[in-house]
C-alpha cells in the first residue's frame, strides 16, 4: 500500500471560459476511488478555485491584483469543492478539503500538525483534497504553483507517488519528424537534465513546465515515483501506479534523508542569507563540518535565533539551508573570529553558528 499524491491544474479542470468541466472531475474521482479500492491511498492537489470564482463573479480575463484573485479563490474554493464533495459521495467516499499556504510548512509545528492531519483523514478512509489558500496568501508566502505544492505534500507524506496531470500526455523531447512524448526516463537521469522540445501553454493557472520539472526533481530526490500525465486520461493515476507506462515516468531515487533535514531543504523558506568563505563552504560540503565562525565573511535579512538562513559562498553560489544558532547581529559581531575568541566576544556563544545536525547541502 502506497501513499499516491495527484495533482490536477486549471487546464484540465476547467474550459476556456473558466467552468468546471463535469465529466473530467467525475473521471478523475473514479479513478482516484479505483486506486482507493486496489489498497492504495490517494490524497488530491487541485487548481481551479480561482477560475471557479471568476467565472460565476462573471470576470471574463484572469485579473493581476491580488484582492481579485483572493476575492475570486473566497468564491471559487466552496464551488470547487462541492463538486468533488458530492461527486466523491456517488461512489460512498468522504472528501476532505485542507488548505493551505507556504506559512503553514514554513513553521515546523504547523508542517507536523498537517502531515498528522493528512494521515488520520486517510487512515479514517477520506481523501483529502488540499488546495493552496489564496484567499490570505501573500506573494512572499504562496507555493508559486500546485505542482510544487503536490510534491511537497508528497516528500511530507512520504508517498510512494507523485502524479502530475496536465493538459499532455506527458514530456515532449526533439524528434526528427517534431516533438516526441518521453515515455519511462532512465534511472539516474535527473529530471532537469531531461532535453525537451519547446511546447506552447495555456493562460489559465499558474503552473508549466519548469514548474513539473522542479516538482518531480524534488520529489525523485526523495524516494518518489513520479509520473507527469494527460488530466483527460479517465484511468491515468490508477494505470500509473499499477506499473503501466503512462505519460513520462520518472523512476525514485535513493531518498534517505531525515524527516526533518527533508522539511528543511524543502518546506522551511530562508529568513536571512549567511555568506562563506571557500574554505567553509568545502569544510560543509566534503567533511559535512558544523558551521564555525571563523569561516563567515557577511550576513544579513535581519535573522534571529533559530530562524533558517541559506548559507552561500562569496560568488553567490548556494551551498545549504540551516537552523541559525545566533542572530543576525551575533553573527555579524563574531564573522570571521575563531571559536575561543567569539567565545569571548559573545557570552552564551553556542560553539557553532549553524550545527552540522540544522544544516542541509542545496546540490
Amino acid at each position: 500500500m502506497a501513499i499516491v499524491v495527484v495533482k490536477i491544474g486549471t487546464s484540465s479542470l476547467a474550459d476556456a471560459s473558466g467552468r468546471l468541466r463535469d465529466d473530467v472531475v467525475g473521471a478523475l474521482v473514479a479513478d482516484l476511488v479505483a486506486v482507493r479500492a486496489a489498497g492504495h491511498q490517494p490524497v488530491l492537489v487541485t487548481s481551479g478555485a480561482i477560475a471557479c470564482g471568476l467565472e460565476r463573479l462573471g470576470i471574463t480575463e484572469r485579473p493581476t491584483a491580488v484582492p481579485d484573485l483572493q476575492a475570486a479563490s473566497a468564491v471559487g474554493q466552496g464551488i470547487l469543492f462541492e463538486h468533488y464533495l458530492r461527486t466523491f459521495a456517488t461512489h460512498g467516499v468522504a472528501a476532505a478539503q485542507v488548505l493551505l499556504t507556504r506559512a503553514d510548512l514554513d513553521r515546523r509545528q504547523t508542517y507536523v500538525n498537517a502531515r498528522n492531519t493528512l494521515a488520520r483523514l486517510l487512515e479514517l478512509g477520506a481523501v483529502p483534497i488540499i488546495n493552496e489558500n489564496d484567499t490570505t496568501a501573500t506573494d512572499d508566502i504562496t507555493f508559486g504553483d500546485n505542482d510544487v505544492l503536490a510534491a511537497l505534500v508528497a516528500v511530507q507524506m512520504e508517498a510512494g507517488w507523485l502524479v502530475l496531470l496536465t493538459d499532455r500526455d506527458g514530456l515532449y523531447g526533439p524528434g526528427q519528424d517534431g516533438p516526441e512524448l518521453i515515455g519511462r526516463v532512465p534511472e539516474g537521469v535527473a529530471p532537469e537534465d531531461v532535453e525537451l522540445a519547446a511546447l506552447a501553454g495555456t493562460n489559465q493557472g499558474r503552473g508549466g513546465i519548469n514548474s513539473k520539472i522542479a516538482s518531480a526533481s524534488m520529489a525523485v530526490a526523495e524516494g518518489i515515483a513520479t509520473v507527469i500525465a494527460s488530466g483527460a486520461r479517465p484511468d491515468a493515476v490508477s494505470r500509473a501506479v499499477s506499473g503501466e507506462l503512462v505519460g513520462t515516468h520518472f523512476p525514485p531515487g535513493s531518498g534517505s534523508r531525515s524527516a526533518f533535514k527533508v522539511w528543511l531543504r524543502y518546506a522551511r523558506m530562508p529568513s536571512g542569507v549567511v555568506t562563506v568563505d571557500d574554505g567553509a563552504a568545502r569544510a560543509l560540503v566534503e567533511r559535512g563540518t558544523s558551521l564555525l565562525p571563523v569561516g563567515v565573511t557577511a550576513c544579513s535579512g535581519g535573522f534571529q535565533v533559530g530562524d533558517v538562513v541559506e548559507v552561500v559562498t562569496c560568488q553567490g553560489v548556494v551551498v545549504g539551508k540551516g537552523v541559525s544558532g545566533m542572530s543576525e547581529s551575533q553573527v555579524a559581531a563574531v564573522a570571521g573570529m575563531s571559536s575561543a575568541a567569539a567565545r569571548e566576544a559573545q557570552p552564551g556563544f553556542p560553539g557553532e553558528v549553524i550545527h552540522r545536525d540544522q544544516f542541509v547541502l542545496i546540490s
